[in-house]
């Protein structure tokens, strides 16, 4: 796995990708060597009005090697540094990132994957479906706020991605059901899930009540509904 360094980065460009997702591209000669695993991210060194700096980690969404271009997605929801960063971000702006970070990635062996959460876990999601050889199926779910949120991926016999809306009456919980009633096989599987605290702790329970083994599970928590992030700039899941 990379090892993580620090990383000067600039701006490149920022494009509202959806009403409520920010792609800022970061560019800068530090990424000239630069090795990842689909489902790593870089931590951000956010500064804070009084000056003090406090870390933000962002999936990596997509890089170009020969152009030293790197893809980051921001969920504009909040109201905290991270979002406020991404409001602000411009071209030519800098900042200090530490990275290729984080263990969730690709199993290796895994017959099929499983994707699930909300918006925040689009990012990691699609690249790491990306990633997979050809023939090899993944499942993604994903809950956005409304029709608009979606975003194009390119799905063939072995991907498939099934969109829910919180607009349409479809609430966060109905993710969890929804994954309950498939009745996914653990067999070969492995999952992915990241999101809101509470949702990734009851897709996991869900999981784990129909057969799949903790080894089975790789769950994230992004933030905490009606709670800032920590310091460190994320919550702490509990199993």
């Amino acid at each position: 796995m990379p090892e993580p360094r620090t990383l000067p980065l600039v701006v490149a460009s920022v494009e509202d990708i959806t009403p409520h997702m920010r792609r800022v591209q970061l560019t800068g000669p530090s990424l000239e060597a630069f090795e990842y695993l689909p489902g790593q991210d870089l931590a951000l060194g956010i500064v804070r009005d009084e000056g003090s700096i406090v870390r933000r980690r962002y999936t990596i969404r997509r890089f170009d090697p020969g152009r030293r271009l790197l893809d980051l997605e921001f969920v504009m929801h909040g109201d905290g540094p991270g979002i406020r960063w991404a409001q602000a971000a411009r071209p030519g702006v800098s900042v200090e990132a530490i990275g290729p970070r984080g263990k969730i990635g690709l199993v290796p062996g895994a017959k099929w994957h499983l994707f699930a959460g909300d918006a925040t876990a689009l990012p990691g999601a699609f690249a790491m479906m990306e990633a997979l050889p050809v023939g090899v199926r993944a499942r993604a779910y994903l809950q956005m706020s409304d029709h608009g949120e979606r975003q194009a991926f390119s799905v063939d016999t072995y991907t498939t991605v099934t969109w829910r809306y919180e607009s349409a009456g479809e609430a966060p919980d109905g993710l969890v059901a929804l994954i309950s009633a498939a009745g996914f096989s653990p067999d070969g599987g492995h999952a992915y899930l990241a999101g809101e605290v509470a949702l990734v702790s009851a897709l996991k329970a869900a999981l784990m009540a129909g057969g799949w083994t903790a080894d089975q599970v790789s769950a994230k928590a992004y933030w905490n509904r009606g709670r800032a992030n920590a310091g460190h700039g994320e919550p702490e899941l509990k199993a």
